[in-house]
């Protein structure tokens, strides 16, 4: 019952907050206007720019920047203790993640639809536009090659989900088809395509039963099995990324959306099931606050940049610049897809954490409770692989979908269709907006050639691939997610991703002193937080990657930090001076 009453505390406020804080928000400080013009009817294009239902939109948005960051964050940050997961993933997203969303989707509505970069040289200056433009370039090439390799790695893990993940690509371009060229009624298109979603689970599942290895690439070829998925999915996104957004991208994210709701409302089935009907195993075995082996990161300040999604993350920031901004279709709608969305992420990692705590302590290889967590945490999981990261997710969920009479292997086969699906939308996402970047830098150097969209997109896909590929622990290149330069930048990605997300409140921060005046410490406070703790992880880091003489975390760890260094002192001395050097854009 204890996890029971857990996630009833803890929805029960994300809704209480949706409807007072972010009210607040949307009516006082942000005075979100129906009337006001936007870029989606302003610029309409039909490609990037188009009006979209608030429905349609908050799907696309809620699965672009969930990921597996609200899933894999928490399954390593739980080491700590319940508690202060529970506490960050609730009382984080409510103040500072939703806050964030909010803030830079509102500030990019009213500047044509620019990027967060684009936006920080009008209220700030243009030496900080190019300092943000490099973070974020960076920032976005982990993101792509990492977010390609974790779905190469989840296909090898979970065979069953490699068809019905690419069968979706049909299902979404013929529901985009249907909406926008038919005019179909979206609620029966709707059912129609998730429901085709689950037959093609339910079609892959049987397949890789009846004939183990179908979809698995042989271990003997010179390229490993997730090296080839990688490929293949890197060209997939080269074509995904240049395609308008009505015709894979929206629907795609749209049915995943389905997808998450279908999925969230099956654990919390089983958490209801579980509290009843499992017994005196269904309670939270995890301690509130774990005492930490010497293996072990301190709580402060790693925590809060490992678990990133799900209570803050710079990702966001660009997705509600980037792609989001260009299809709100009126102001108000905001506070849904922005403050909304990232409410339910944070309940995503709610449920993630149950599964995590409550889920195993079930029953796993003949361990019940206390015995089955400590099964998973009594060694450190941040450097393990993303099979041990996902593992208790996986039991966890599957032992209460169990509760509700779904067999294990189906439940099983759903969360890997399930983080594969999400995964594959946040790669999506990413490289067109790292398309977008690419675009303004090189219209800025004065190179237009390489602004069009195949250009941009080719640039963004193939840095994305080199670094996926090149290993410089072995001075060459490393065919496969292991030995992957890409992987070794994965403990970098959470502090880049959590010193983005300050960089962006600071320029919400600079926007509202001009606009609202005091008003800005709804994002000041916020920023000032994030820019201590991300500042504080990074020097840790910077020491522990110099201890391992790992020269290239050491290189980029640190270029990034003097660069967001420089922005912030370049913010600080205007803020001080009393002068925003934005114009009247809103």
């Amino acid at each position: 019952m204890d996890a029971l009453l857990l996630m009833v505390v803890c929805f029960g406020g994300y809704l209480l907050a949706y409807h007072t804080y972010g009210r607040l928000l949307a009516e006082k400080i942000f005075k979100l206007r129906p009337d006001a013009p936007v870029p989606s009817h302003e610029r309409n294009d039909g490609i990037d720019y188009v009006p979209t239902r608030k429905g349609i939109i908050f799907g696309h948005h809620f699965t672009s920047i969930a990921g597996t960051g609200p899933i894999v964050g928490p399954a390593i940050g739980i080491i700590w203790g319940w508690l202060p997961a529970i506490l960050w993933v609730t009382l984080g997203c409510i103040f500072m993640g939703a806050v964030h969303d909010f803030g830079t989707l509102v500030v990019s509505l009213r500047n044509d639809g620019k990027s967060i970069s684009e936006i920080a040289a009008r209220y700030i200056n243009k030496r900080v536009r190019m300092i943000f433009f490099l973070i974020v370039f960076l920032a976005l090439l982990i993101v792509i090659a990492i977010f390609g390799i974790v779905i190469a790695t989840v296909f090898k893990l979970y065979p069953q989900s490699v068809i019905a993940v690419w069968l979706q690509i049909p299902i979404a371009m013929a529901l985009g088809y249907a909406i926008y060229k038919k005019n179909a009624n979206i609620s029966l298109a709707t059912i129609l395509a998730v429901i085709g979603m689950y037959l093609c689970i339910a079609i892959g599942s049987w397949l890789e039963y009846r004939f183990p290895g179908l979809t698995s690439f042989s271990e003997s070829w010179f390229i490993p099995p997730t090296g080839l998925w990688t490929i293949l999915l890197l060209i997939y996104v080269w074509f995904a990324s240049t395609l308008p957004v009505t015709m894979l991208l929206q629907p795609r994210d749209y049915i995943n959306a389905w997808q998450l709701f279908i999925m969230m409302a099956l654990l919390m089935a089983g958490v209801v099931a579980s509290a009843f009907i499992g017994g005196s195993n269904f309670s939270i075995a995890a301690p509130p606050v774990n005492e930490i082996a010497s293996d072990v990161p301190s709580l402060m300040p790693m925590m809060f940049v490992i678990i990133a999604c799900g209570a803050i993350s710079g990702f966001h920031s660009l997705v509600a610049s980037g792609t989001s901004t260009k299809q709100i279709a009126k102001e108000p709608d905001a506070q849904f897809v922005g403050y909304g969305s990232m409410l339910l992420e944070g309940g995503l990692a709610v449920l993630v954490i149950l599964c995590i705590t409550a889920g195993v302590s079930m029953g796993h290889d003949g361990l019940v409770g206390d015995a089955a967590w400590q099964y998973f945490y009594k060694d450190w999981m941040g450097e393990a692989g993303l099979k041990n990261n996902l593992a208790p997710v996986v039991i966890g969920a599957s032992n209460m979908m169990g509760s509700l009479g779904i067999p294990q292997v189906l439940g099983a086969a759903v969360m890997g269709v399930f983080i594969a699906s999400f995964a594959g939308t946040t790669l999506d996402t990413s490289v067109r907006i790292q398309r977008y970047v690419v675009a303004e830098l090189t219209e800025d150097i004065h190179m237009p050639i390489l602004s069009n969209r195949w250009a941009a997109t080719t640039i963004a896909v193939l840095t994305a691939a080199a670094l996926a590929f090149i290993d410089t622990s072995q001075g060459g290149i490393s065919f496969g997610a292991s030995g992957a330069g890409a992987k070794r930048l994965w403990p970098l990605f959470g502090t880049v991703n959590q010193l983005l997300a300050a960089l962006a409140l600071l320029v919400v921060t600079m926007y509202l002193k001009k606009k609202v005046g005091l008003k800005y410490l709804f994002a000041g406070i916020p920023c000032v937080i994030m820019l201590t703790i991300t500042g504080w992880a990074m020097i840790l880091n910077e020491i522990s990657y110099y201890k391992d003489k790992n020269t290239l975390l050491i290189i980029i760890g640190g270029a990034v930090f003097l660069l967001a260094v420089w922005m912030t002192l370049e913010t600080l001395i205007l803020f001080f001076k009393n002068k925003v050097t934005a114009s009247e854009t809103d």
